[in-house]
């Protein structure tokens, strides 16, 4: 019996020694090497400016600091979704509003995000599901179109005079939309290097944006850095140079910052980032030949003429199931020694959410997806062999459960 973990980082020899060398440099936190990574996010995507921190929740709860989000206001996100899409929101103490996926879709629905779209809604938050991007055409075009609506909290909101798209793209760091690289399209990305991730730096994330002008894009790094460095006017960096100790506190902010060991990783990633891309579409259409012909499987298209996929996970539907059958399924797998996953458990079946209020009767859509819904392992350290081998057992599992 084969053993096929999930989604181990694909971490090489190179990415060892650019550690090691920090390591050895004395300078350990935020500092050349993570400015070096947030220079090449950028020219990666095709943006002006990043700025790296711990986590692409970070990222977020930041970013929606910087817009002055608060109490009073409202910020929309997908009811199909990891947490974070949704925790941030609550951190900065907005009304958290979630909507249904559209029909046989991982993605939020613009119909029923238009109906819940009101004058407290300042932010809203899609998800790049599987790294798979959401419909930003219309996205862009409901949020002019819902211009008389909105009133700005800050100077920053005014820039925009409408709600702003941040887009959760924890999942889509390398995928396009109608030949556009995600970090382009939505007002702000927010991308995650965690561990399991296609580029990963262990822990960690960046917030990219469409660029204002430079003055604006100079207001929006220094203002995020400053609030993820507990609202201090200086960082380690600058504050390293001879004479240059004295600072100030202009607010009693946070502290989620990168390290320059996170970007040693990442920027070894990078390099290698389009030969990982590569190999996982490779692995995703062999899937999709092996299972094409499997009329109980249904899958998420990742290459097609309007997007191409990062091609992160590999999610199918398992037609005529439900949850008993689908987890049965997963196990039958799990004694193969193949592990699965599901993405994901939609937000008010969480205890959490329950709490709040929300009710899972009320996302009809997004409940009939998660209910059959298994996830492949799809990682660079797989073989095409393994890819045959997983769709194989997935087929006898359907058949014996």
């Amino acid at each position: 019996m084969r053993n096929i973990p999930f989604s181990p980082p694909d971490i090489t020899d190179r990415e060892i020694k650019s550690v090691v060398e920090v390591l050895k440099s004395g300078w350990i936190t935020t500092g050349p090497k993570t400015k070096e990574f947030e220079k090449k996010i950028s020219e990666y995507c095709g943006t002006e400016k990043t700025i790296c921190m711990n986590s692409a929740t970070a990222c977020m709860e930041m970013c929606l600091r910087l817009l002055g989000v608060g109490p009073g206001d409202e910020v929309i996100t997908s009811s199909y979704t990891y947490t974070a899409s949704a925790s941030v929101i609550a951190h900065v103490g907005a009304k958290i509003v979630l909507v249904d996926t559209e029909k046989d879709s991982y993605h939020l629905s613009i119909d029923a995000l238009e109906k819940a779209i009101t004058p407290r809604t300042k932010v809203i938050i899609p998800v790049d599901i599987a790294g798979v991007m959401c419909d930003y055409d219309r996205l862009i075009k409901l949020v002019e179109d819902k211009k008389k609506l909105f009133s700005s909290n800050n100077d920053i909101q005014a820039m925009y005079d409408r709600i702003i798209i941040l887009a959760d793209g924890a999942h889509s760091f390398g995928a396009t939309y109608k030949g556009r690289q995600s970090g382009t399209i939505a007002d702000f990305t927010s991308f995650s290097f965690h561990a399991v991730k296609n580029l990963t730096t262990a822990e960690g994330g960046a917030l990219t944006w469409k660029s204002f002008d430079q003055k604006a894009d100079e207001l929006i790094y220094r203002t995020i850095n400053t609030l993820s460095l507990h609202g201090q006017t200086k960082d380690a960096l600058a504050k390293n140079k001879l004479g240059s100790w004295e600072y100030d506190i202009v607010e009693p902010a946070f502290k989620c910052n990168m390290t320059d060991i996170q970007a040693a990783l990442g920027l070894i990633q990078l390099e290698r980032y389009p030969k990982l891309l590569s190999k996982r579409k490779t692995l995703i259409e062999l899937y999709e030949s092996s299972l094409k012909e499997v009329n109980q499987v249904t899958m998420l298209s990742h290459y097609t003429e309007k997007y191409t996929s990062s091609g992160h996970l590999f999610l199918i539907g398992i037609r005529d199931s439900d949850e008993q059958k689908r987890n049965q399924i997963i196990m039958e797998m799990a004694k193969k020694g193949i592990a699965t996953n599901v993405h994901y458990k939609p937000l008010p079946l969480l205890t959490a959410y329950k709490k709040m209020g929300f009710k899972m009767t009320e996302y009809p859509n997004a409940y009939n997806m998660y209910r059959t819904e298994i996830t492949l392992p799809l990682n660079t350290k797989m073989t095409e062999n393994d890819i045959v081998y997983v769709a194989e057992k997935l087929i006898s599992s359907i058949g014996g459960s």
